[in-house]
C-alpha cells in the first residue's frame, strides 16, 4: 500500500510558548493533524488552521493516559490517510521524549518522516533561572540522567559511581518523587554534600519556581516550598551563578496572575506583552463584539462612504465592521472616494494599513478634545464626518465635531455585548484574591459587564486586587461604580496599559490618588 502522507516530530520547547523554532511553527501551520503531549503550551495549537484535527495523547503521572501502541497506530493510520502528521512533544522529541522510537516504527512502516528539533527543557531551565549547563571556569562537563520508578531501579540502572564524579554539571530528569534517595546516592558515591543544586519546576513560564539548596538540604526546600513536577533538578557549582544571573524571575511582574478582560479576538495581543513582563494572564474576555442591532445602516452609510469629506475610525473593531460590511455590499475600498481618514490610535491605524487604507490624519492625544483640536485644521466649511462606532458610546466627540460646524453622521458598527453565561461563571469563579493578582481594564465596556458579572459583591472583590485602567475615560467610569484604580496609563494603547502595571509594581510610580 503506497504511502502518502508524512510525519513530523516537532519539539515544541520548554513550556513558553514562543520557543518553537520557526521550522517547528510552520509544520503546525500546515498540518492536518497534530498529536500533542500534556506539556505543550495551548497557544501553540492556535497556530493551526481551521481544519486540523487535534489530539491529545499526553501522559500524567497517577493519571489514565494513551498507551503508545495507541499513540502509533493513529501516528501510522493518519499518515496512510494521506496527511501530513505532526507529533508535537515538548521540549525535544529525541532528549527522553521517545521520538526516536516512533521514528524507528514510522521507518519500519515505511512512512516518511522528518525530526524537527526542540529548545530542550534543560537549557530553558538553566537559562531562565539564572543558571548555566557550562561555565569556563566551573563545568566543562554536563550529563542527563533520568530517574526510574524506584530506587532499586535507580540503583541498578546507573552507574552512580561515574555519575557523581566524571561531569561537572548533573542535570536530572523526573526525580521529584525520589530526590532525597537520589541525593543521599550522589553523597554515597563521592559527591561532596555541600554541592550546590538548584529544582525548577515549570521552567521558562511566569509560574515558573526555583529552589536552591546544597545536595545535603535541597529535598528539605523544595518540599518546603511545595515544589512537584514537572521539575528538573541541576547539581553543581554552576548553580552559584543564579544571584547574578538571575533576569526572568527578577522582573517586577513575574508570576502575576493577570486577568485580561478585553474581547476574545483582541486579547492575544495584550497576553504576549504580559507575558514579555513574566506576568501570567489569564483570558477571561468580559464583552463579545457583534454585529451591530441595524447592520443596514452600518451598510448603507459605507456604500455611500465617498459623499463625506471626513471618516472617523476609532478603533480596529471599527476598520474590522467597516469592511466587512463593505464587502457584503459587494465593493471595496474604491467606495471610501475621495474621503479623508482619520485613525484614532496606532493600532486603528495599523488595521487600516491592513485594509489597503493609509490614514491621512493620526492624532496624537486619542482622547476627544485631541481629536477634534488635530482635526479642526483641516475642516472646510461644513465639513460632512462619518463616524462609525460601537452601538453605545460616548457622545463627547460627535457633539464636540458638531461645535465645529461639521455636519456628523454617527452609525452604529458593532456592540459590546456580556459574554456567554458558561464564560460569566468562569469569570466569577477567578476573580479572587487566591486566584488573581491584578485585573486590567481596557474600555469602559470591560469595566461594566464585568461589574455585573460579579454582581453585588463587585466591588468588595476587585478592590481587593491590583485594578489597572487603560486611560481616564476609563478609570472615572471604574471610579463611579466605586472600584479603586490602582494605575491608569498615560496613553490608550494597551502598551502604555501594561507599562503602568510594570512601573507600578517596580516601584517606580504611585497608585492612583
Amino acid at each position: 500500500m503506497a504511502v502518502r502522507g508524512r510525519v513530523c516530530l516537532v519539539g515544541a520547547g520548554p513550556g513558553d510558548p514562543e520557543l518553537i523554532t520557526a521550522r517547528g511553527l510552520r509544520r503546525l501551520r500546515e498540518a492536518d493533524v497534530v498529536l500533542y503531549d500534556a506539556l505543550v503550551h495551548p497557544d501553540q495549537l492556535d497556530a493551526v488552521k481551521p481544519a486540523c484535527e487535534l489530539v491529545f495523547v499526553g501522559k500524567r503521572a497517577g493519571r489514565v493516559s494513551e498507551r503508545q501502541a495507541e499513540i502509533n497506530r493513529k501516528l501510522v493510520r493518519s499518515a496512510r490517510d494521506g496527511k501530513l502528521v505532526v507529533r508535537l512533544k515538548g521540549g525535544d522529541p529525541y532528549l527522553f521524549g521517545r521520538g526516536s522510537e516512533e521514528a524507528e516504527l514510522l521507518a519500519s512502516e515505511g512512512i516518511p518522516f522528518e525530526v524537527v528539533p526542540g529548545v530542550p527543557s534543560p537549557l530553558a531551565a538553566t537559562a531562565y533561572a539564572g543558571l548555566s549547563l557550562t561555565h569556563r571556569e566551573l563545568a566543562s562537563s554536563v550529563a542527563y540522567v533520568t530517574a526510574s520508578e524506584s530506587v532499586e531501579k535507580d540503583r541498578a540502572g546507573h552507574d552512580w559511581s561515574k555519575l557523581a564524579t566524571a561531569t561537572q554539571t548533573l542535570v536530572i530528569f523526573m526525580g521529584m518523587r525520589k530526590l532525597g534517595s537520589l541525593m543521599e546516592l550522589l553523597i554515597e558515591h563521592g559527591r561532596p554534600a555541600e554541592t550546590p543544586v538548584a529544582v525548577v519546576q515549570w521552567a521558562s513560564l511566569p509560574k515558573q519556581r526555583t529552589v536552591v539548596g546544597t545536595l545535603a538540604d535541597i529535598h528539605e526546600r523544595a518540599s518546603e516550598a511545595g515544589l512537584g513536577l514537572p521539575a528538573l533538578t541541576i547539581v553543581g557549582e554552576v548553580v552559584r551563578l543564579r544571584e547574578n544571573l538571575r533576569w526572568f524571575d527578577a522582573k517586577p511582574m513575574f508570576g502575576k496572575r493577570a486577568l485580561v478582560t478585553r474581547a476574545a479576538h483582541q486579547a492575544g495581543s495584550l497576553a504576549g506583552l504580559l507575558r514579555e513582563e513574566g506576568a501570567q494572564p489569564i483570558i477571561a474576555p468580559t464583552i463579545r463584539v457583534v454585529p451591530p442591532s441595524d447592520a443596514g445602516a452600518l451598510r448603507d452609510a459605507v456604500v455611500r462612504a465617498g459623499q463625506y469629506d471626513w471618516i472617523l475610525f476609532t478603533s480596529s473593531n471599527t476598520v474590522d465592521a467597516v469592511f466587512d460590511a463593505l464587502g457584503d455590499a459587494g465593493r471595496d475600498t474604491r467606495a471610501l472616494g475621495s474621503a479623508k481618514v482619520c485613525a484614532i490610535g496606532a493600532k486603528t491605524r495599523a488595521a487600516l494599513v491592513s485594509r489597503g487604507v493609509r490614514a491621512d490624519l493620526v492624532p496624537e492625544d486619542s482622547r476627544a478634545e485631541g481629536v477634534v483640536a488635530a482635526l479642526h485644521p483641516l475642516l472646510a466649511g461644513e465639513a460632512r464626518i462619518l463616524l462609525p462606532r460601537a452601538e453605545v458610546g460616548r457622545e463627547i466627540l460627535p457633539e464636540s465635531l458638531r461645535k465645529t460646524g461639521a455636519e456628523v453622521d454617527v452609525v452604529a458598527a458593532y456592540r459590546n455585548v456580556p459574554p456567554e453565561p458558561e464564560q460569566a461563571e468562569r469569570i466569577r469563579s477567578l476573580v479572587d484574591p487566591g486566584e488573581l493578582d491584578l485585573v486590567l481594564f481596557t474600555s469602559s465596556s470591560t469595566v461594566r459587564h464585568l461589574v455585573d458579572i460579579l454582581g453585588d459583591d463587585a466591588v468588595e472583590r476587585l478592590n481587593a486586587l491590583d485594578l489597572f485602567s487603560i486611560g481616564p475615560v476609563t478609570s472615572r467610569t471604574a471610579k463611579r461604580h466605586g472600584l479603586r484604580i490602582t494605575a491608569t496609563s498615560q496613553e490608550q494603547t494597551i502598551e502604555s496599559l501594561v507599562q503602568a502595571a510594570r512601573a507600578y509594581y517596580a516601584g517606580e510610580a504611585d497608585a492612583d490618588a
